[in-house]
């Protein structure tokens, strides 16, 4: 049997600011990937969705960022190796606090936006992220870009890591992501996305923006909790990924 993890990005509002439906749409995955502070949510919205994630036994990672509001850490910035290990460092430490008051325990961690895709092409960067994570606690999971310097950093310093792939997003020939600036970048049609997904799990293919077809390894299948269609397609993505047989689990 296939087995894959379903993760969302949650607790992304911000004081009287919604974003998402993380109510309805964590009951349908396994893992939720929590904001902590920098390109989004505060302590209130923190402790609530850590509380909802156990109410719900959803098995909860740190989804650390770029210190950046304004621009929901989707902007690119230029910061030493030390700043991007200790940023990570901080932001791990938030949510793990809103975690111990909780009785659970931080399973993994993915970052966010620009600093997700910056340290999935940039070594020395994803080196410092992983570095931060082990250093706090060396038992938590990287999630990250399928085939990207960050999955070869975690395995170059022995970080447990996991590859994760895009049910809503568009490819390049390189593997990484679309910039979300190009029309096509984020995939609005559920059936599309759905038929990407079974082949990223059962083939190990994905057919880029242009048309060709690159190798891929699915262990995490993200949908994005900003997206407008993300209960929808979390809905959809779940029913047919048990149709196909493929089991529903958070990363170990």
């Amino acid at each position: 049997m296939y087995k894959v993890d379903l993760n969302c990005d949650l607790g992304e509002s911000f004081g009287i600011y919604k974003i998402g439906c993380d109510e309805e749409v964590i009951k349908y995955i396994s893992s939720a990937n929590i904001a902590c502070g920098f390109h989004a949510s505060d302590p209130l919205v923190m402790y609530n969705t850590v509380k909802l994630a156990k109410e719900y036994g959803i098995s909860v990672g740190a989804h650390p960022g770029f210190q950046d509001l304004a621009g929901f850490g989707r902007r690119n910035m230029n910061i030493s190796y030390k700043e991007a290990k200790t940023i990570v460092e901080y932001q791990i430490g938030a949510l793990k606090a809103f975690c111990t008051a909780h009785g659970i325990k931080m399973n993994h961690v993915k970052p966010h936006g620009a600093l997700y895709n910056m340290a999935g092409k940039d070594i020395n960067l994803a080196l410092a992220i992983c570095e931060g994570i082990k250093e706090v606690d060396s038992d938590l999971i990287l999630l990250a870009l399928s085939g990207s310097k960050m999955i070869e950093a975690a395995k170059n310093i022995g970080l447990k890591c996991a590859n994760e792939v895009f049910a809503d997003r568009a490819y390049k020939e390189d593997g990484s992501l679309v910039d979300r600036s190009v029309n096509g970048a984020v995939i609005t049609d559920k059936e599309i996305a759905i038929k990407r997904v079974i082949r990223m799990i059962k083939e190990n293919k994905v057919t880029t923006i242009n048309g060709v077809d690159i190798p891929i390894h699915a262990e995490s299948i993200c949908v994005h909790g900003d997206n407008i269609k993300a209960l929808e397609f979390v809905k959809d993505i779940k029913k047919f990924l048990e149709k196909e047989n493929i089991k529903i689990a958070p990363l170990e």
